[in-house]
């Protein structure tokens, strides 16, 4: 045997022994047979299928134990025409003020919070110092941390008596608008106070999220902007909005859902009442959102009843999800540059290469005989 088919028959044993493509072969093989692999993907695939068991074990539920009460005559049953149910000729019509109540303290909310929570990540991410950035970072972190009671204590000691002057402002001069209409409220148990102390609470999910998409923008891009003579606000508004335009709507859907479902909070700060209302500075005529009317009433229904408030519990659940599907909806039309995800419709390599051909200064067969015309001439 000659040494080059020993060197041949050498490097095809070593290929045939040795470790091959990860898509396929003995090197797949073997990371399957880990067992350090195998215990990782059955702990992942048994996270995945516990969440979807659990998500449909509460709307299973919620179904089940709401239909009776869906169902059910509301104008000739015993039960449902006393208690909290009272007065309602059936479930939607009950239901259906309490939906309103409850989108219209969380818009509120989220008016008057998402604005401020994308302002602090955007300081915290570009224009404070290094120190004072980890520092106030921290501190809106911490108030996730704090109980939805607190807050409301909070709203019932500070903000009702704070609201006070701005509610008879408005009602003064802007009471010809519908939503600062109405005899203004001398204690402070407002819409107003509620969605104060709910844009407080949504504040550290949006700006958390929102610091954190900010921070993730490619330092590329700013220095580019920056370059070409743009200021910082400039390079703001050209490189870190677009690219975290979808990451910041999806935090803000985030912080809807939080206050969707809050709950003591709106029920110690509001004096409501179940129905249709746009005002924002009056008392006793707030409509109520469904957390805080289950939270008031559940402990004084009976049986039938309170299969009732399960059924709105039912609906804000399925609110709840809409406003999810919504966020991840968004996420996947928009790419990391903020904008809709467009098929680029490329060239065919004949176009192109007709192009190129056509073309004196890219063509090297057509520019070398353009020299050999010249050099005869």
């Amino acid at each position: 045997m000659t040494t080059s088919e020993a060197v041949r028959s050498r490097g095809n044993a070593a290929g045939a022994t040795g470790p091959r493509s990860p898509r396929g072969g003995a090197g797949q093989a073997r990371l399957k047979s880990r067992p350090a692999d195998r215990i990782f993907f059955g702990l992942s695939l048994g996270s995945a299928v516990l969440i979807v068991v659990i998500l449909a074990a509460v709307a299973t539920f919620l179904i089940v134990q709401s239909i009776p009460a869906i169902t059910a005559d509301w104008k000739t049953s015993p039960e449902l025409s006393t208690g909290p149910t009272a007065g309602y000729s059936s479930f939607w019509s009950y239901v259906a003020p309490l939906i309103w109540g409850t989108v219209w303290v969380s818009a509120i909310a989220l008016v008057i919070g998402a604005p401020i929570a994308i302002g602090i990540a955007l300081f915290i991410s570009h224009y404070a110092p290094r120190r004072l950035a980890g520092v106030l970072g921290y501190l809106i972190d911490l108030l996730a941390a704090v109980p939805s009671i607190v807050f409301g204590l909070w709203g019932i000691i500070v903000i009702r008596p704070l609201l006070l002057p701005l509610t008879d402002w408005l009602n003064q001069n802007l009471g010809w608008i519908p939503i600062f209409a109405g005899k203004p409220s001398t204690t402070g148990s407002t819409i107003l106070a509620g969605g104060v102390v709910l844009a407080v609470m949504i504040l550290p999910i949006i700006s958390s999220i929102s610091r954190e998409i900010f921070l993730q923008t490619p330092r590329l891009h700013e220095e580019a902007a920056l370059a070409l003579g743009a200021t910082k606000w400039e390079m703001i508004k050209l490189a870190v909005f677009p690219y975290a335009r979808s990451g910041v709507v999806s935090a803000t859907l985030l912080g809807l859902g939080r206050a969707l479902g809050e709950t003591m909070a709106i029920a110690l700060i509001i004096s409501p009442s179940i129905g249709f209302s746009l005002r924002i500075l009056t008392e006793g005529q707030n409509a109520q959102t469904i957390a805080a009317n289950i939270a008031l009433n559940f402990q004084v229904a009976d049986a039938l009843q309170r299969k009732a408030l399960i059924g709105t519990g039912l609906v804000l659940f399925v609110i709840s999800l809409a406003v999810n599907i919504v966020a991840r909806f968004i996420v996947s039309r928009t790419g990391k540059s903020g904008g809709p995800r467009r098929r680029v419709q490329l060239a065919p390599p004949e176009a192109a290469s007709l192009f190129v051909a056509n073309d004196p200064a890219l063509s090297p067969v057509r520019g070398t005989s353009d020299k050999a015309e010249g050099a005869s001439a």
